[in-house]
């Protein structure tokens, strides 16, 4: 879903880098953060808390973890403090997630 930006986007000065997101392509402006480019391209939120409520970026400054998306294959990393590359892949996140050091209770 393509909607209108909810920011002002700044000039662009920077060049664009292509990434994916849960296997789609776009591009984004180099510099920007994760978040950014996500909330630029799409009102999708970024995951699923557990229980199935959507999430997206809010505070944009690493405070409020509901940018959590992953990154390269590392899940709960904060978009709001990465900042896109060029071949970036990116999956929304469903559910909780193992954190570090959790072992494998199945």
């Amino acid at each position: 879903m393509k909607i209108a930006s909810r920011f002002l986007t700044r000039p662009d000065t920077t060049g664009t880098v292509r990434l994916t997101v849960d296997g789609a392509p776009f591009t984004a402006r180099a510099g920007d953060t994760v978040a950014a480019a996500l909330l630029a391209v799409s009102g999708d939120a970024f995951r699923q808390t557990g229980k199935g409520a959507p999430r997206a970026a809010y505070c944009m400054m690493g405070v409020c973890f509901d940018c959590l998306i992953e990154v390269d294959g590392q899940p709960n990393s904060q978009g709001c403090m990465t900042q896109v590359r060029d071949g970036m892949v990116l999956r929304r996140q469903h559910g909780l997630r193992r954190l570090s050091g959790d072992e494998d209770r199945a």
